[in-house]
Formats: structure tokens, C-alpha cells, sequence
């Protein structure tokens, strides 16, 4: 029987490595001396060997002390009766150090255990609430309902039917989880015929069936923070969907939608509006009331003003959820053109357009400014 070389001498690390150094030391082996990658030379496959064992034995404290303590006549099976169960030779010391590359494929994502069977978190839940504008700059408390499981009262959330009960499962004998083994590789994967719960329900609850849990309606009281904005979420912490085999439930999250307002839009912590004035009134200026979410404010048009003359209320815009102080209100001043005149207004209107082209540029810059712009354009 040829003699085993030293652990640490098969890995290239001294005595006082550390666990990532060790670990490091053997990932570089096996990718180099992996069968798949040596098909038929029989030397890598037995290099590959020989890291495995050796990683194996290093990675594990217990194992470590006992052959730093004894030798190779520390960790052998035949004399001290070996270390671990039956069908784990190998997984956990590969799992463990490819673990970042093969999450995915040990364990689906590593979830917990718990009595020997998987357990997964539960579901996410999206829930979405409309409210008005005041009532996000102002914030609320509302109830909403949402879907829940409840334990069936039928069978009293064993899932079988009354008289009979749930029987282990044969083909994880419990454990929820079945092993695959390809080559070198040993995968474990979820039970296909329990589907992670270790057992098998012979005569399912009419009721539930089989599921232990009825779905139901339950209501929530949310409270809403002033300020909040569109798209935004609020989470919920434990109010998804409930977990598998005794797993934490998901949690849930509000989504916060805006309905269109008549007057507001919002902009961040800002809100605009369209004011509308009459021309009478955007020629001769004067003091008019606008909107604010807290009631009216008044504004002066100077004599003359224009469309699209926008004027800034500091500060009566919405104090978000993350900002120190409010933002501000901007009106957006649209002069309106009449319409559905009388004669006598028509007559009115046409004296005094007579009267305002008499004047000339002085009443309407911008309009022969346009004209003289009109005239060099056509001439070039």
C-alpha cells in the first residue's frame, strides 16, 4: 500500500495556514487537475484525488486537530471510525470551497434547515394604493386588505384528512433533499416527490387540500409618511407570502400612486399651476389669489405682463419625506383670450387695436420686433 503524503505538502501550504489559504490552495488544484478538464490521464484524476482528500480533512477543525495531533492515523476511518455521515464523502468540503461558482446548484442558494428538511423564505408581496396629492404632502393612516394563510381548520394544518396522517417520505426518507452524483460531483437538490416537506400525504384535507392552509383576507393598518411621492414603497415586514417547511415569510410592499390632481402637478417637493388671466388684467396688472394646498395666497401681476410669466411662492410646495424644508409653488400665468363677443365688445376690442397701432412699438415690442425679423428674412 503505497504511503499518503503530507495534507498540507498535497495543498503547497504550511502548517499554520489559514481556512481562505487552504481554501484558496485547493480551488487552484482541483481547477487544474479536474477530470473534465484531463479526460483520460489518470495522474490528474489521481492529483485530483489526493487535494480533495486533503481538503476535506484541512477544512474541518476537528479533522485538522486530529491529524496535526496523530498524522495521517488521526483521520483515518479504519482506526478511529472517520468523520461524517454516510453519503457526504466529498460534498461538503467541494460545496464549500466552490461554493460562490455552484451557489446556485447546492442547495438552491443555500436556504436553512430545519428538522432535516429545506426551509425557504416566503414570497414578496406588491400591493398598490392610490391617494390624493394632499394626502401625500399631508401624510394618513388607511387600511388595506390583503390576501393571508391561515392554518385550515379542517385538518388543523397537517394537510391530511381527518382520520388519517401525513407518512414519510420514501425517497428522501425525511430529509426533504435527495443527492445526485455525476462523476466527482455530488449535487443536492430539492425531493421531487415531497417537494422539500419529507412527507407524503396519503389522503389529502378536502378542504385545504393537502396544503395545511386556507387562503384568506386580512386587514392591514398602514400609515402613509407625509411627503411621499409617486413610485415610492413602504415595506410591510412579514406580511408576504409565509415561508416553506416553517421558513420566515416575504414581506410586503405599498407602492405608493398619485391620482391626477385638477389644479397641482408635482415635481420632487415642487408643484406648478396654470394660472389664467384676462387680458385686461395682464395689461393693467393688479393682485390676484391663487391656489396652495394650504389655502389661497395672493400674487401681484405687474402692468403689462406677458403668457408664460412664471411667478415663485417659496415654500408652498411639499416638505418630502427625506428633505430638511418644503419646496416651492410656481404659477405659470396663461392669458386668456376672449371669446363669444358682443357686438359693442367687438366694437370696443377694434378702437382700441386702432388706438394701440397709433402708438406703435412702444405698446407691442415684441410683435414688431417679430415683423422687422419677418422682413430681413423674406429679403435675404
Amino acid at each position: 500500500m503505497a504511503t499518503k503524503r503530507d495534507y498540507y505538502e498535497v495543498l503547497g501550504v504550511p502548517k499554520n495556514a489559514s481556512d481562505d489559504e487552504i481554501k484558496k490552495a485547493y480551488r487552484k488544484l482541483a481547477m487544474k487537475f479536474h477530470p473534465d478538464r484531463n479526460e483520460g490521464d489518470k495522474n490528474a484524476e489521481g492529483k485530483f484525488k489526493e487535494a480533495k482528500e486533503a481538503y476535506e480533512m484541512l477544512s474541518n477543525a476537528e479533522k485538522r486537530s486530529a491529524y496535526d495531533q496523530f498524522g495521517h492515523a488521526g483521520v483515518d476511518p479504519n482506526m478511529r471510525g472517520g468523520f461524517g455521515g454516510p453519503g457526504q464523502e466529498g460534498f461538503g468540503g467541494f460545496a464549500e470551497a466552490f461554493g460562490d461558482i455552484f451557489g446556485d446548484i447546492f442547495g438552491q442558494g443555500r436556504p436553512g434547515q430545519r428538522g432535516g428538511r429545506q426551509v425557504y423564505r416566503g414570497a414578496d408581496l406588491s400591493y398598490a394604493m392610490e391617494i390624493t396629492l394632499e394626502e401625500a404632502a399631508a401624510g394618513k393612516e388607511a387600511q388595506i386588505r390583503i390576501p393571508s394563510w391561515e392554518s385550515c381548520e379542517t385538518c388543523h394544518g397537517s394537510g391530511a384528512k381527518p382520520g388519517t396522517q401525513a407518512k414519510q417520505c420514501t425517497t428522501c426518507q425525511g430529509a426533504g433533499v435527495v443527492q445526485m452524483r455525476q462523476g466527482f460531483f455530488s449535487v443536492q437538490q430539492t425531493c421531487p416527490h415531497c417537494r422539500g416537506t419529507g412527507k407524503i400525504i396519503p389522503e389529502p384535507c378536502p378542504t385545504c387540500h393537502g396544503q395545511g392552509r386556507v387562503k384568506k383576507q386580512k386587514t392591514l393598518e398602514v400609515k402613509i409618511p407625509a411627503g411621499i411621492d409617486d413610485g415610492m414603497r413602504i415595506r410591510s415586514a412579514g406580511n408576504g407570502e409565509p415561508g416553506t417547511n416553517g421558513g420566515p415569510p416575504g414581506d410586503l410592499y405599498i407602492e405608493i400612486r398619485l391620482k391626477k390632481h385638477d389644479i397641482f402637478q408635482r415635481d420632487g417637493d415642487d408643484l406648478h399651476c396654470v394660472v389664467p388671466i384676462s387680458v385686461a388684467r395682464a395689461a393693467l396688472g393688479g393682485e390676484i389669489d391663487v391656489p396652495t394646498l394650504a389655502g389661497k395666497a395672493a400674487i401681484d401681476i405687474p402692468e403689462g405682463t406677458q403668457a408664460g410669466k412664471q411667478f415663485r411662492l417659496r415654500g408652498k410646495g411639499i416638505k418630502g419625506v427625506r428633505s430638511s424644508y418644503p419646496g416651492d409653488l410656481y404659477c405659470h400665468v396663461a392669458v386668456e383670450t376672449p371669446v363669444r363677443l358682443t357686438e359693442h365688445q367687438r366694437k370696443l376690442l377694434k378702437e382700441l387695436d386702432e388706438s394701440l397701432k397709433k402708438g406703435g412699438a412702444k405698446h407691442s415690442p415684441t410683435e414688431e420686433s417679430w415683423a422687422d425679423r419677418l422682413k430681413n428674412f423674406f429679403s435675404a
